[in-house]
C-alpha cells in the first residue's frame, strides 16, 4: 500500500500522491479509506494531494470510502487535483463534490497537476 499513498517532492513543497491508477474497485475501497491516516498526520489546511485515478475501476462502495475520506480530510488538505478522472463516472463525480463540499480541479497529466498545486 506504501507505493500507492506516498509524499513526493516538487518546487520544494510536498505533494501527496494518491495513486489508484490501474486499481480494480476493491484496491480503490482499500485505498481511499487509509488515505485519512496520513492526510490527518499533517497540519490542518497544508495538505497538497493529487490523485491518479487513470484506468481505475469504481463502484458504489468505492466511490462511498471516497466520499467518506473526503469529508474526514477536507480540514487538512489545501489543494487537490485529480488526473485520470474520465474512468470515474461523471454522476459519481458530482456526487462526490456536492457531499464533501469540496473541488477536484482535473488535469490532464500528472505534471500539470503538479505544476498546478505548487505553484503559489
Amino acid at each position: 500500500m506504501n507505493e500507492r499513498i506516498q509524499f513526493l517532492t516538487r518546487n520544494g513543497k510536498k505533494v501527496l500522491l494518491v495513486d489508484l491508477s490501474n486499481c480494480s474497485a476493491a484496491q480503490v475501497l482499500e485505498i481511499a479509506r487509509a488515505v485519512p491516516t496520513v492526510v490527518t498526520a499533517q497540519p490542518r489546511d497544508s495538505v497538497l494531494i493529487l490523485a491518479d485515478l487513470s484506468g481505475a475501476v469504481f463502484d458504489r462502495e468505492a466511490v462511498r470510502a471516497m466520499k467518506e475520506s473526503a469529508v474526514f480530510d477536507r480540514p487538512y488538505i489545501k489543494k487537490s487535483a485529480w488526473v485520470g478522472a474520465e474512468t470515474l463516472p461523471h454522476v459519481f463525480y458530482e456526487n462526490l463534490k456536492s457531499f464533501s463540499r469540496r473541488e477536484f480541479p482535473v488535469f490532464e497529466t500528472r505534471e500539470a497537476a503538479l505544476t498546478w498545486l505548487t505553484e503559489d
